[in-house]
């Protein structure tokens, strides 16, 4: 079959890779990709932006695409699945309605509440001073969140008033996320470990993927700005079997049922973002109706089962309880970003050094582009060198020896990508 993968990071190359690895798909397209999607023989990009759902249907229709897979948040609180399955498409993710759930942090947060799923207290606004006035009585540190679409960049910890008032203008006042944060939810700032549980669901069916961490600060010990993901590794350890079967049992299932209760379609991907603390609880801090990224990279190098099959019993409403098939080995990916990001950085700039994928290793590109023979960077986050080992110390120390030998002009990456789980190895 033809499968149409839409999105331009590493998520939709680790996506569009590992269904290039099923002997359902002839051929794969991506739109629009980037560099590394270019250069992989069995995969061809399409010149058309992830957010023109004209366009994307348009080129599924004259393609004969059998099936579509978003990967983006924005195409989906959009509505493109909306609109190819109303032209009779199979599209894997969910309905515009239920893609709020990402879209809105307010519409998130008010559904948790109806059904009873934990998570951390919170209040919403659309007035700077009264946000203010709130920060101040409950005190810090404390969370403030665009309610829209911010990639990864509107969440602020603040750990004093001042830094939090900062925040509160900066959405509210300077429009610094234009209308994605011209409201804001403040929430309880929650002591623990966060993890990223993963499933893929047909609205009736779910299946859990292989739990997976991500760091989201730009700076090693988890310091600095938030970011979209400076690396993750599959899989998490704090998530014991106990918290697996939690997590499924409190937050999972409800979502689940919740959306069907209320009306809303939902195949596709599930990401809950959660937090475990020391006593093992757990509550949600956020929802993403898509894989994450860069935690798709890690756990598709893991994953053994044919995605693309499970992609299309999904969307045919043919799912059932299915065990998948996963490489024991751990799973590392640090993100190597250019300089200057999550803010200002320069494009343009020639990336040597890449290695050739190996059966433990494999770079997968995000903000890359290829020109004239060069692979060159094209956005903030610009590769994921993801690799595999006996253990987290083990891939860590291939993902880094790789890095050593690439290079551009201002690149950055942590150095400490794992660090929770190799401390627990250690101990």
């Amino acid at each position: 079959m033809k499968v149409l993968v839409i999105g331009s990071g590493g998520r939709e190359h680790a996506l569009a890779w590992k269904l290039s690895k099923s002997n359902l798909v002839s051929e794969i397209f991506v739109a629009p990709g980037n560099g590394g999607t270019e250069i992989e023989e069995s995969i061809k990009n399409i010149d058309i932006d992830s957010n023109d759902l004209d366009g994307l249907l348009d080129f599924a229709e004259q393609s004969s695409i059998d099936l579509t897979i978003v990967g983006p948040e924005d195409p989906l609180v959009n509505g493109v699945t909306d609109k190819f399955q109303n032209k009779g498409f199979l599209c894997f993710g969910p309905s515009k309605d239920a893609a709020r759930l990402e879209g809105s942090k307010e519409f998130m947060k008010d559904f948790l509440l109806r059904h009873d799923i934990p998570t951390a207290s919170y209040k919403t606004f659309t007035d700077s001073k009264k946000a203010i006035s709130y920060i101040k009585e409950q005190g810090c540190p404390i969370v403030i969140k665009a309610d829209g679409l911010a990639a990864g960049k509107g969440v602020t910890v603040a750990s004093s008033i001042s830094q939090a008032t900062e925040a509160i203008n900066q959405s509210l006042n300077s429009k610094a996320f234009g209308d994605a944060g011209s409201k804001i939810v403040i929430e309880e700032y929650l002591e623990g470990e966060e993890a990223s549980f993963i499933v893929l669901t047909d609205g009736n069916v779910v299946i859990p993927f292989a739990s997976s961490q991500d760091h989201k600060a730009k700076e090693n010990g988890d310091l600095g700005p938030n970011t979209g993901g400076m690396g993750a590794y599959s899989p998490a350890p704090v998530v014991t079997e106990f918290v697996h079967e939690k997590i499924l049992k409190e937050v999972i299932y409800p979502t689940v049922e919740g959306l069907k209760s209320e009306g809303y379609d939902y195949c596709g991907f599930l990401y809950a973002g959660v937090m475990v603390d020391s006593n093992q609880n757990i509550k949600v801090l956020e929802f993403n109706c898509r894989f994450g990224d860069p935690e798709t990279q890690p756990i598709m190098m893991r994953l053994k089962t044919d995605l693309a099959e499970l992609c299309l019993k999904a969307c045919k409403k043919e799912l059932s309880d299915e065990d998948l098939d996963w490489d024991d080995r751990k799973s590392l990916g640090v993100v190597m970003a250019s300089g200057g990001y999550p803010a200002n950085y320069e494009k343009g700039n020639i990336i040597e050094g890449i290695p050739d994928e190996a059966e433990d290793i494999k770079v997968f590109h995000a903000g890359t582009t290829y020109q004239e023979g060069n692979i060159k960077t094209n956005g903030g986050r610009v590769l994921c060198v993801t690799t595999l080992g006996e253990s987290v110390l083990l891939a860590q120390k291939k993902a880094y020896d790789a890095i050593s030998n690439i290079s551009w002009k201002e690149c950055f990456y942590r150095n400490d990508i794992g660090y929770r789980a190799i401390e627990r190895e250690e101990n």
